[in-house]
């Protein structure tokens, strides 16, 4: 089955979950790439190749088994001025990982960050599951928790890029937060969509920004 993922967060997700951010409000043609389970060999370089030829910059939310085993990647996305973010260490479900394992794995994945850049603290649960505990957790050590306004679907083995395409283009607004995923499952679809969408984006004179 040929499956298109909700453009948007689900109101009742940012209901229950006020205190996080899905987009942001601003007065100019803003937009937010981010990347999301990284590093991945091929996958990664590619994408940066993109960016560094459309001269874009993004949010690479990542995983800290993934920096442990692919450091030189992730020192070039550090290199080539993109914002790191955190993603816990082994992309553990919020929902099924009681809240404090779940911070510890997230602060091992800050003090791997910080080997190599200062952490921006900016995380984003993996799935977009995260409880009210663990929420409650990371706001008092100071995490910023990022969700998304607008998802890609570039992970799904059954997805129509073209569909995708013209359903992204058709709900894509200032202040969105765009997620993709530099991994090996998204690649064959990421391919396809991410010249697509950054051209679109920059016909429609949108400015691509990193989170902060």
């Amino acid at each position: 089955m040929i499956r298109l993922y909700p453009s948007s967060m689900p109101f009742w997700v940012k209901w229950f979950f006020r205190k996080l951010i899905y987009r942001y409000s601003v007065e100019e043609n803003r937009i937010f790439i981010t990347f999301d389970d990284g590093p991945f060999p091929d996958v990664t370089p590619w994408v940066l190749d993109v960016l560094k030829r459309e001269q874009i910059k993004a949010t690479f939310f990542c995983v800290g088994n993934q920096i442990e085993k692919h450091p030189d990647i992730f020192k070039r996305i550090i290199t080539d001025g993109h914002r790191i973010g955190n993603h816990t260490f082994r992309h553990e479900n919020g929902w099924r990982t009681p809240a404090e394992a779940y911070k510890k794995s997230i602060d091992h994945t800050e003090k791997l960050i910080a080997q190599y850049t200062t952490p921006s603290k900016l995380f984003r649960p993996p799935y977009g599951r995260i409880t009210p505990a663990q929420v409650k957790l990371l706001k008092h050590a100071g995490y910023k928790i990022i969700m998304w306004s607008v998802l890609t679907g570039d992970f799904s083995n059954n997805l129509d890029t073209g569909k995708a395409l013209t359903y992204l283009k058709k709900h894509t607004r200032p202040g969105d937060i765009i997620v993709f995923h530099d991994s090996c499952k998204a690649f064959e679809n990421l391919k396809t969509i991410l010249p697509d969408y950054i051209s679109y984006l920059k016909k429609e004179r949108y400015k691509f920004e990193i989170l902060s």
